[in-house]
C-alpha cells in the first residue's frame, strides 16, 4: 500500500508557499484613483496610482492625457506642481514639476514617507512654490 504522507507534504508545503507569496503581493498593490473632471482643463484626464514599497514609503504614479501647456492658461502659468495632502497633516506638501514633452501622455512619479489623503495639481509660476496657487487643474477625492 501506497502512503500519500510526501504527497500532502509537499501540498501544504505549496499552499503554505501560495499564502505567502499572497500576503507579499497584497501589501504592494496599488489602489488607483481617477482624477475628476477640470473646469480649467476641460480635456484633462489622469489616473493616480499609490502603493507601499519596502521601506513603507508610498510611491505615487500619475498618468495624465491631455492636460494642455500652462502657457494657454488664462493667465498663463509656467508649470504644473502635483501636491499631496496627508492622511497626517492638512498642509499640502510638493511633490515635484509635471514635466512632459508630449501633452498628450505625461507619467510622473514620487515617493512620500506620508500617506497620500488627497492628490492635486496647480499651474504655477514657480516649481520650487511652497503653497499651492488657487489654480487647481487636477485632483482627487480623498483615498
Amino acid at each position: 500500500m501506497t502512503s500519500f504522507a510526501p504527497f500532502i507534504s509537499a501540498t501544504k508545503k505549496a499552499g503554505l508557499l501560495a499564502s505567502l507569496l499572497l500576503l507579499i503581493g497584497c501589501t504592494s498593490c496599488s489602489k488607483k484613483v481617477t482624477f475628476l473632471n477640470s473646469s480649467v482643463v476641460p480635456a484633462a484626464r489622469g489616473e493616480v496610482s499609490v502603493k507601499t514599497d519596502r521601506n513603507n514609503n508610498y510611491v505615487v504614479n500619475l498618468e495624465l492625457t491631455y492636460l494642455a501647456e500652462p502657457e494657454r492658461l488664462s493667465p498663463p502659468k509656467k508649470t504644473y506642481v502635483v501636491w499631496l495632502v496627508s492622511d497626517k497633516s492638512e498642509i499640502p506638501l510638493n511633490l515635484g514639476q509635471v514635466v512632459g514633452t508630449s501633452h498628450l501622455n505625461i507619467k510622473f512619479s514620487a515617493v512620500s514617507s506620508s500617506k497620500p489623503k488627497r492628490i492635486f495639481i496647480t499651474a504655477e509660476d514657480d516649481a520650487s512654490t511652497q503653497t499651492p496657487s488657487s489654480v487647481v487643474v487636477l485632483e482627487t477625492n480623498n483615498f
